[in-house]
């Protein structure tokens, strides 16, 4: 009797311990799939929003949320070619992701809205979200999306007349513009008209690739009466220190949409703080991830826009700034 109790034992011993070994393996697959997944789609490159992507994960991090801990992200590059964003959102929406975070224009946004029209969706981007239909309206935004708006789209007007003052002996401006953009006909026509009111002359220099880039900017290239003004848009915010370097060696006066622009280098710069947006753009993917719901968080718009002026390159094109615009600006480097 106590041999064949001891053989019971035995045997629901190595039950347990069978049932143990096919568990523990299940068990760690669960804990893998509880991870969520944040899809990050972006129309620039890995290298050229790589300061961006660090702010995100400053603000995803006062959450609670760490890459690599309790969250994953999955990225997807379009490299300033936009005709990639809806095969590289479909594919995050293939992965399951559950967070969509869209940034580098309305383009970026419209493609991920489209692969994934019930999946929560953070952007960030400079245009209006209400003139391309991302959203309705701004304090309830309803639906699955919500984010962050720079309107530094809207800004091109400022730019060129505060890029007017600063060279007053030029009559000719000549505006890069990415025809790709689909805020690209609305710049055009803001920049005209604040043209004409200053009594310049616009050119348009289209491009959307590297190559065309070079041939546009070569056309200013010993044209003592003409600055550049760069569209604002996120291709050529990847390319900002090739943009930069090309005007300064070739002395020509430029104005750009963000200050990362003047800090390579650039003369100088109108619009919004980037870093300080995706900051929050990180803190409402955590959010949703806790549980809120994107239409009861509304899209955030900045308070303040930076002016910034680069005086040592002001000072290699021989431009004597205004002290007027020394004292508008919120930031001089020197």
């Amino acid at each position: 009797m106590l041999r064949l109790r001891a053989i019971m034992q035995r045997r629901e011993f190595f039950t347990f311990l069978g049932g143990a070994v096919v568990a523990w393996p299940v068990a760690g697959r669960a804990q893998q799939l509880a991870t969520p997944v944040i899809g990050f789609l972006s129309s620039a490159s890995a290298q050229g929003f790589s300061s961006l992507v660090a702010a995100f994960r400053e603000g995803l991090n006062e959450t609670g949320y760490y890459e690599g801990r309790n969250v994953a992200i999955e990225f997807r590059y379009a490299n300033g070619d936009y005709d990639q964003l809806s095969s590289l959102a479909a594919d995050l929406v293939r992965r399951h992701v559950a967070i969509m975070v869209a940034g580098g224009g309305a383009v970026a946004v419209l493609a991920a809205k489209k692969a994934a029209p019930t999946t929560p969706i953070v952007f960030g981007i400079g245009d209006d979200p209400i003139k391309f239909g991302i959203v309705d309206n701004l304090n309830r935004p309803g639906g699955n999306i919500t984010g962050v708006t720079l309107f530094i789209s809207m800004l091109s007007g400022k730019r060129l007349e505060l890029l007017s003052e600063l060279t007053p002996s030029m009559s000719h401006i000549a505006l890069l513009l990415n025809p790709k953009n689909p805020n690209a006909e609305d710049e055009k026509r803001e920049t005209e008209s604040t043209a004409r009111a200053a009594g310049r002359e616009l050119r348009i220099l289209p491009a959307s690739t590297d190559q065309e880039i070079e041939a546009a900017l070569s056309t200013l290239v010993g044209k003592n009466s003409e600055s550049l003004l760069v569209g604002t848009d996120t291709f050529f915010y990847s390319r900002r220190e090739k943009i930069v370097d090309f005007a300064s060696r070739h002395s020509i006066p430029a104005a750009y949409f963000v200050r990362e622009f003047t800090s390579a280098g650039g003369l100088m710069s109108y619009g919004s703080n980037f870093a300080r947006e995706w900051h929050q753009a990180g803190i409402y993917t955590g959010r949703i991830l806790k549980g809120t719901k994107p239409a009861d968080l509304p899209i955030t718009q900045p308070t303040t826009f930076e002016f910034v002026i680069n005086l040592k390159t002001a000072k290699a094109l021989a431009i004597d700034v205004p002290a007027k615009l020394l004292a508008l600006a919120d930031e001089v480097i020197e």
